[in-house]
């Protein structure tokens, strides 16, 4: 086998430059085996590898927000591309020989990331004139957020954002009553919490317990200059605050980091329907136990039997249908149990506009206003998560 991969590596450096490569290899009975690997035969072989290399591409320029034309220069980099079929790849990727232009080619491809390297490290040592002007921005390689509700990613700072990065998100709670926000932070480009690289656990605890989407809870990422990530979250009405460091890249290569956002390619459209249909779910949920509490509640007397009878038909539906995994009729069955319940939201939300301006402050009938509207009706909650 090492014979088989050592002749496999000098054809594949003849055929750079030769239009034929010789094999003759001998084998472990005392045969040879002989045999002629013509260029043309060598690049469909390595057409599905090419194809691979395509795709960062496209996306690294989808990713910077520019096209082919705006790219002035590409270096090549690594001994691959000398092959003659990965120059032509680069010259069509990014229009090259139709401007008059050629890739990089007279940096040695196998040293030219240490001479990079050597480079930067120049710039920080502020070693020399030739480097004063110049500026490398480093970029996060992987997404960066925190699992939601139902599993699901929630992305709070982007991959090939520039370090150091900051970037704030809000969200609450989905249980009435609940004193405990367990974070999970994640690294990725999956929909799924559980498809991506888990960083670090913590807890937000001691919060005043109150209704299902009340709380507001900030939670802040921050990428130092080193790479650090800082994680806090905070509950804004009472003021408790946690926090965790951690090192997002610590243990993963070049090339894992590649794979990752490679699988996020292959399974979008797969992760995409799962994240869809976790959402429709929760949504099904918050207004399942909403509805489920509003019988006590003395607007639910001022609804005719027909209207009764209309929002317990859509509750029944809905709490059936959610239980599969049609996604489409989950969302048909939350928008007519919303529609159904329009009119309790507005009796709901008269009873609290009186109660709140009778003899209150504003402070107070704010907050009872909000809960009010966070209650019967099937949009509020999500859209407020």
């Amino acid at each position: 086998m090492q014979a088989l991969r050592k002749a496999a590596i000098e054809a594949k450096i003849k055929l750079s430059t030769e239009p034929i490569a010789h094999f003759d290899i001998e084998l472990p009975n005392g045969d040879r085996y002989q045999r002629e690997i013509p260029r043309g035969v060598f690049e469909l072989l390595i057409e599905p590898v090419l194809a691979r290399t395509a795709a960062p591409c496209k996306q690294a320029l989808t990713d910077a927000g520019i096209t082919a034309d705006q790219v002035d220069e590409v270096v090549l980099v690594g001994g691959s591309t000398r092959i003659p079929a990965v120059r032509s790849l680069v010259d069509d990727l990014f229009r090259l020989a139709a401007r008059g232009k050629k890739p990089h080619t007279e940096l040695n491809p196998d040293e030219v990331v240490a001479l990079g390297a050597a480079v930067q490290a120049d710039i920080l040592a502020g070693a020399s004139k030739s480097t004063e002007e110049m500026l490398l921005l480093d970029v996060t390689p992987l997404s960066l957020g925190i699992e939601a509700l139902g599993g699901t990613v929630a992305r709070i700072i982007q991959r090939n954002s520039t370090i150091p990065a900051s970037a704030t998100e809000h969200f609450t709670t989905g249980v009435d009553g609940q004193t405990n926000v367990a974070i999970h932070v994640v690294q990725g480009e999956r929909e799924l919490a559980a498809d991506c690289r888990s960083l670090a656990r913590f807890d937000l605890k001691g919060i005043p317990p109150m209704t299902a989407g009340l709380p507001r809870i900030e939670v802040r990422f921050l990428i130092d200059a080193d790479g650090i990530l800082q994680v806090s979250a905070r509950e804004q009405r009472s003021g408790l605050a946690a926090e965790i460091e951690v090192k997002p890249t610590y243990g993963l290569t070049d090339e894992q980091v590649e794979t990752m956002i490679l699988d996020s390619f292959d399974h979008a459209e797969e992760d995409f329907a799962k994240r869809l249909l976790i959402e429709a779910r929760n949504e099904a949920e918050s207004i399942l136990s909403k509805v489920g509490g509003v019988r006590t509640n003395p607007a639910w007397g001022q609804l005719t039997g027909e209207e009764q009878s209309a929002i317990q038909a859509a509750v029944t539906h809905l709490a059936s249908v959610n239980q599969g995994d049609d996604m489409s009729a989950i969302r048909e069955a939350t928008l007519a149990l919303d529609k159904a319940t329009g009119r309790l939201a507005e009796l709901m939300m008269d009873a609290a506009v009186s109660t709140a301006l009778r003899g209150k402050t504003m402070t107070a009938a704010g907050e009872q206003l909000e809960e009010a509207v966070t209650a019967p009706h099937a949009m509020a909650p999500a859209e407020f998560k």
